[in-house]
């Protein structure tokens, strides 16, 4: 028999967060293709990452990490990049009254439904492994195993998260772990194809 074709898809913000909420900086400089090749089963083949993010517009300096980490991602093989946006939400500090606009992130959730949904349509999976904790996504799931039986999703909690009702509709589910995370990080330069070095920033080491 063939073994399972694969895809994983990435919430990239759900990710950042868990890996923030353990201060785990060390590790913000993944190699999320490592990382996906040392989750996998042995019966599975991974055939593409899709990553699902929304670009910073400040402070400068963070807009500038995540930029340098994004072309670093950009240089791996069989891995799209999907991107959101963010809205300002305007909230009053409770305190003094203070009126701020708050960003908060958009269309992950929709992107990663839409891709997801597409490609189970498609037949392009066997398994789909689904790194995030966003409940929104449980109606995906479940419309996709509904439609499709015989087709796995596996919901893989990033560290500091996780869903009850995801891990209920999931076919199964875990959390990374530390050991993983550590041997799937880039080396601390990466190359482009045109030859320019990317180096990892000082903040994460």
């Amino acid at each position: 028999m063939s073994n399972e074709r694969t895809i994983g898809y990435i919430d990239g913000f759900n990710l950042y967060f868990g890996l923030k909420t353990n201060n785990w900086k060390r590790y913000y400089w993944l190699n999320l293709q490592a990382l996906m090749q040392n989750l996998l089963k042995p019966e599975q083949d991974l055939i593409h990452i899709k990553y699902f993010t929304t670009r910073v517009s400040s402070p400068p300096s963070q807009v500038k990490r995540q930029g340098t980490y994004i072309e670093a991602l950009e240089t791996l093989k069989d891995f799209s990049i999907y991107y959101g946006h963010f809205q300002p939400n305007t909230k009053t500090c409770k305190k003094c009254g203070d009126i701020q606009d708050v960003p908060n992130e958009k269309m992950t959730d929709v992107n990663i439904a839409v891709e997801m949904l597409t490609d189970a349509f498609e037949n392009k999976f066997d398994t789909a492994l689904l790194i995030s904790a966003d409940s929104d996504l449980v109606g995906m799931i479940k419309s996709i195993i509904r439609l499709f039986p015989e087709k796995k999703i596996v919901v893989i909690f990033p560290p500091a998260r996780y869903s009850v009702a995801l891990n209920t509709v999931a076919k199964g589910s875990f959390t990374i772990g530390r050991k993983k995370l550590a041997k799937s990080v880039f080396p601390d330069s990466v190359t482009k194809a045109d030859g320019f070095i990317l180096n990892k920033p000082d903040r994460w080491k």
